[in-house]
């Protein structure tokens, strides 16, 4: 964990304005797709990361104590997930073979038990309307020669990320950098 590095922020030029390009994924090659979100995901990860700090600073400006029930059962649930996916086969196998569907689970888990703390409205516009934005963003910004190299950098191991090691805990790490 000591040689990780912090990336770099990109750009507001390169993040959203002028030489930013974006288009629609092909939704037919869903390997593409997953290949782009997971390298935007790792070449914008400080972007990213600021900009859901910024929204859920702002949600929590206004209601400080569900959005911190509502994180504190998010984090939970996906270190639970974490764990029981490296100890058990079955959930390890499932997290490789089903990345989407091992988020929707853990978001769904989420969802469910901040109903019973009454913390849904501050759940989803302060932790699950950033991560919607991020992969919507992820989604449709295409890549450019400076993402490719460092997403190279990143896949065989010269650089290590947060966005990197993370992707290793939800299973996608043999996908980053392709």
């Amino acid at each position: 964990m000591v040689d990780v590095q912090p990336p770099p922020f990109r750009t507001l030029d390169d993040f959203l304005l002028g030489s930013a390009r974006f288009s629609v994924p092909d939704v037919r090659n869903l390997d593409r797709w997953n290949n782009r979100i997971i390298n935007n995901l790792l070449y914008y990860q400080s972007n990213y990361f600021a900009s859901a700090v910024a929204f859920l600073l702002l949600v929590g400006y206004f209601q400080p104590l569900q959005l911190i029930v509502g994180a504190t059962v998010v984090i939970l649930l996906f270190l639970g997930f974490v764990w029981a996916a490296e100890n058990k086969a079955v959930i390890r196998r499932f997290r490789r073979n089903h990345p989407s569907l091992s988020l929707a689970a853990i978001l769904g888990s989420s969802y469910l038990l901040l109903s019973v703390f009454g913390g849904v409205a501050v759940f989803l516009f302060g932790i699950a309307f950033p991560i919607l934005m991020i992969l919507i963003h992820a989604s449709v910004r295409l890549r450019n020669l400076k993402n490719k190299l460092e997403n190279k950098l990143e896949s065989i191991g010269l650089k290590r990320t947060p966005m990197g090691l993370l992707l290793e805990a939800l299973g996608q790490e043999q996908e980053a950098g392709s």
